[in-house]
């Protein structure tokens, strides 16, 4: 019952802001239709104000006067300047405010031919939401904040997902594995300042409790070509891991189409208690290099040393590293291409290192999305908490294909629902034979509540 009125609830205030952000948005007309002018030419969408009134309120990105909105990602991160952007927009005399998020009600199982002893099965709603906000400070400088939140704890419970191969984080002192954990209630709370040089040229503080650091691509649910999938990738702590850090602080400096980053931040993942904030530590590190070429690519590569990431084995310090390429094209109005490209590499002393990789992509046809995502990932006898049942070194190589579809089915103002279904097929090493079956698939049907295209 609890599950139920939570998730009214959230089709509730999507609608209920639907018609707000409704009349908003017929005011805001003039000025969108010119930053989407600014994006297709190639110019700076903050020097076109939206002029209302007494309202001049600029349109663009959270941490820079001459970027467009849509290179905006999860944390400091970028998005290509072609990817679209679903969302609620407000305004007020100085400031710009943005909702947006996804919740994802849906029956899945795992190990769905019962191959294995390591399959389930759940009725959950995996879910996030966002509201940002900006406003500009004199000339040159650019406030903003984020938060974001999710009801994963609250719906699904403490203990996660079944996901099979999935590993990271613990509950009631073990090791979670074959599960994804729930994300905290309070996932992100952050503030920066950035100043602007020149277009070219500007320089941003952030500071996150929580936050995420310069380390990795955008994290999963912020990437469009991820966005159909209720699923977090089994690659998720190689790459964006750490996209829920308590305690992080970033200078970034960005010259023309490259952005250089450094982050201080707090290497423990969040523990299981998922509505309390962690404790602050900045004891770890990392620098990312970005670099958006063109409107339809950002490439990234980062480096982090992370101390301490899982609660069970505080001893453990990880060196981290990762490269990405996201690909964003718009094939009309209705229509959009977007792929998501990487690798990370988690390194851990007097341990090979484990590599992942990961290819997805998603083909948007009108009401239509159909997806795709291809992983491979190595993971240890610690990760698959099968200490004692073989060598201490062992490493087993996973591969996982995901296939899926979206259709919207309903529009109520600005928001969409959304109908699917995909099937996830796994290929790993043969020793796991007798936990997971021989070549052992999933699948779940569920529904997508959204907000509409901006």
């Amino acid at each position: 019952m609890k599950r139920k009125l939570v998730l009214l609830f959230t089709a509730l205030f999507f609608s209920g802001l639907a018609a707000n952000a409704q009349h908003d948005m017929q005011h805001m007309h003039m000025g969108t239709d010119s930053m989407q002018h600014a994006t297709d030419t190639g110019k700076p969408a903050m020097d076109m104000n939206m002029d209302m009134g007494d309202m001049s309120m600029p349109m663009g990105h959270a941490y820079s006067l001459h970027l467009p909105m849509n290179r905006n990602g999860s944390g400091t991160g970028w998005l290509p300047d072609a990817s679209p952007m679903y969302g609620y927009m407000f305004m007020s005399k100085k400031w710009m405010y943005m909702l947006h998020g996804s919740i994802y009600p849906r029956y899945g199982r795992q190990d769905v031919s019962h191959q294995g002893v390591r399959g389930g099965e759940k009725w959950d709603a995996p879910n996030w939401f966002m509201f940002m906000g900006q406003t500009k400070v004199g000339k040159k400088g650019l406030f903003s904040f984020s938060s974001m939140f999710s009801l994963d704890a609250l719906i699904g419970g403490n203990h996660g997902y079944p996901l099979l191969f999935q590993t990271g984080e613990s509950y009631k002192g073990q090791p979670l594995v074959d599960y994804q954990h729930p994300h905290d209630l309070f996932s992100e709370l952050s503030v920066a300042y950035t100043y602007s040089f020149n277009e070219k040229s500007d320089l941003t503080f952030y500071f996150g409790y929580p936050g995420e650091p310069a380390l990795g691509s955008v994290a999963f649910m912020h990437r469009p070509s991820a966005a159909y999938d209720p699923d977090a990738p089994l690659s998720h702590h190689w790459n964006d891991g750490t996209h829920i850090t308590f305690g992080v602080a970033t200078i970034g400096y960005r010259y023309d189409k490259w952005k250089l980053e450094v982050s201080s931040f707090t290497g423990r993942e969040p523990d299981e208690h998922r509505y309390n904030f962690d404790r602050m530590r900045f004891d770890s590190y990392s620098g990312r290099l970005s670099f958006a070429p063109s409107e339809n690519w950002s490439l990234q590569v980062s480096h982090g040393y992370i101390k301490g990431p899982e609660d069970l084995h505080p001893d453990e310090n990880v060196h981290r590293t990762t490269a990405s390429a996201i690909y964003s094209k718009p094939l009309g109005d209705t229509r959009q291409l977007d792929v998501t490209a990487l690798w990370g590499l988690n390194k851990v002393k007097d341990h090979d290192g484990e590599n992942a990789a990961l290819l997805e992509a998603a083909l948007r046809l009108q009401k239509w999305a159909l997806y795709t995502r291809y992983e491979f990932v190595q993971k240890d006898v610690e990760e698959l908490n099968l200490e004692g049942s073989f060598p201490h070194d062992a490493v087993f190589p996973v591969n996982a294909l995901t296939l899926g579809f979206n259709r919207d089915i309903l529009n109520v103002g600005h928001m969409r629902v959304a109908a699917g279904a995909q099937a996830t097929g796994y290929a790993a090493d043969n020793r796991l034979n007798n936990l997971y079956g021989k070549n052992p698939w999933s699948g779940e049907v569920f529904l997508r509540i959204y907000p509409g295209k901006m």
